[in-house]
């Protein structure tokens, strides 16, 4: 399935990203060094019995590492090339050394006398002329069309999705081209990056983590309780650039002889001060103020982070059940809105962090908060009952109960509407998805909501839609089949006809 996509603005990514450093050998030995942690009391006899019998069979080398150390070892060996790596259980000394010897390594590389392995040019040989034609292509060319594929142009658009696949968690970095040489669109997965845990929310922000102006990071929620900041400008990355919050991690040399201890008193995790401590159900990155974040998570809390300082600034409780979504006004930058199971949204100013909020109440659980980012005074949320509301914050605040009515009800879909979002270029123009599988478009106009489109994108349940900023009439789309579906809007006569005017000029 895929949870949540999120575009990259045109220009920001390297033409040709970075490549992280391999591990070498000697790394790669010591990571499986790391001490074995034992699973379970019942196991621990069967151990000693193997422990004995390794030692009456005389001196082998020990394979059977945590699973974290061989994971680890596994992604190393594969970074540097060596994708059929084995760990037998056991291995003897004398084995390897008779491997060796029969490989003759230190004579790998020398000249093979008295044998001619391509022929004289004679028949029974390979014989390849010197004409042009007969030349294999050469690695140079290889090179060189390995370059061009991983070169991203300023003229494309890149998609990220948060995707989950035979138990694997991982973002995919698509890069979609409007226009090819042969006409039409095309679409692929330029990278991928593997996530530790199931991802349920994105950010992409451009406040450079590494000294300068700008960068290009994404930052993710997991089913985890840290937020993970991720470099989009290097492969091959295996590790964030930077972790806010999360599980203080233990001392494996120094803890590992205490895990029997414990296993049969538990103890509660430790974790990092300010850090949440259940999953992060949502993410929303402020544009004028380049280094806060703001989290929502099922911890029923919602923080501001500065990601530079790599610290959380404040800790907010507006809520008394899981809170799924945060957003950000666009033209009123320290106002955010959250919203929660416990069917409720709240504004809060961050001038004002210990100030309760203005409240409103809504029938059943929110799914997806957006603001009009053509006006500073409205928002809509959508709710697991398949309805979108409108609220005017002007009545809110000018309401002695500040419990404000809906501008309007719209009944959009037949069950939850997982996303909602507003084109940035065309005003009025929203797009709502659902787990009836159906995306569709909305005219706003007078707080009047009008259906002028609809499709059936077949990515099963709609569970993230988002629209892209340099080209605002193209939707990327993605759902429980764990399809990506880019839906050029404009291709709709209704659509075309009632916003064409806002397509952007080149």
């Amino acid at each position: 399935m895929i949870s949540a996509v999120c575009w990259v603005p045109k220009g920001i990514a390297k033409p040709l990203p970075d490549s992280v450093e391999p591990p070498s050998q000697e790394e790669i030995q010591e990571l499986l060094k790391l001490p074995v942690e034992s699973g379970s009391d019942d196991n621990e006899s069967s151990e000693e019995d193997n422990n004995s019998e390794e030692e009456n069979e005389g001196m082998v080398v020990e394979t059977n590492k945590s699973k974290d150390a061989v994971a680890m070892a596994l992604a190393a060996a594969d970074a540097i090339g060596n994708k059929s790596v084995e760990f037998p259980r056991e291995l003897k000394v004398d084995e390897i050394a008779d491997g060796l010897k029969e490989l003759d390594m230190e004579h790998y590389d020398d000249d093979d006398e008295g044998i001619d392995i391509f022929g004289n040019g004679s028949v029974g040989g390979f014989y390849c002329p010197s004409s042009d034609m007969g030349k294999y292509p050469s690695a140079v060319d290889d090179d060189e069309d390995e370059i061009e594929d991983m070169t991203i142009k300023p003229s494309d658009q890149i998609i990220i999705c948060a995707r989950n696949e035979d138990e694997v968690s991982h973002l995919e970095i698509w890069v979609y081209e409007e226009q090819t040489e042969e006409g039409g669109s095309n679409m692929y997965v330029h990278h991928d990056i593997i996530l530790p845990a199931f991802p349920l929310a994105l950010a992409w922000l451009d406040c450079n983590l590494k000294g300068g102006d700008k960068g290009n990071f994404v930052a993710v929620g997991t089913m985890q309780p840290e937020i993970e900041i991720w470099d989009l400008d290097v492969l091959d990355a295996v590790e964030p650039s930077i972790m806010l919050g999360g599980v203080v991690k233990c001392d494996t040399s120094r803890n590992i002889a205490k895990i029997k201890k414990k296993k049969k008193n538990k103890q509660a995790a430790t974790y990092k001060d300010g850090s949440h401590t259940n999953a992060v159900l949502g993410l929303a990155w402020n544009s004028e103020y380049r280094n806060v974040l703001a989290s929502a998570s099922a911890d029923k809390s919602v923080k501001i982070w500065d990601i530079v300082a790599e610290k959380c600034e404040h800790t907010m409780h507006p809520h008394t059940d899981k809170v799924q979504a945060v957003a950000w006004n666009s033209n009123q930058a320290t106002v955010l809105l959250s919203g929660s199971f416990d069917r409720s949204i709240v504004m809060m100013d961050m001038r004002a962090p210990t100030h309760p909020g203005v409240r409103w109440l809504v029938p059943a659980d929110v799914e997806s908060l957006a603001w009009d980012p053509h006006t500073d005074h409205s928002f809509v949320v959508s709710l697991e009952d398949g309805t979108v509301r409108g609220f005017d914050i002007r009545v809110a605040v000018s309401a002695v109960d500040s419990e404000g009515k809906p501008m309007f009800t719209l009944h959009a879909h037949d069950k939850a509407v997982c996303t909602i979002t507003y084109n940035p270029a065309a005003p009025n123009l929203l797009a709502t998805g659902s787990t009836d599988k159906m995306v569709k478009l909305w005219d706003m106009t007078n707080n009047q909501p009008t259906c002028i489109a609809s499709t059936n994108p077949k990515v099963g349940a709609v569970f993230s839609a988002c629209f892209s900023k340099d080209s605002p009439f193209l939707l990327g789309v993605g759902g429980s089949k764990g399809n990506l579906h880019v839906w050029d809007t404009l291709d709709n006569s209704e659509v075309s006809r009632r916003f064409g005017n806002f397509r952007p000029q080149n």
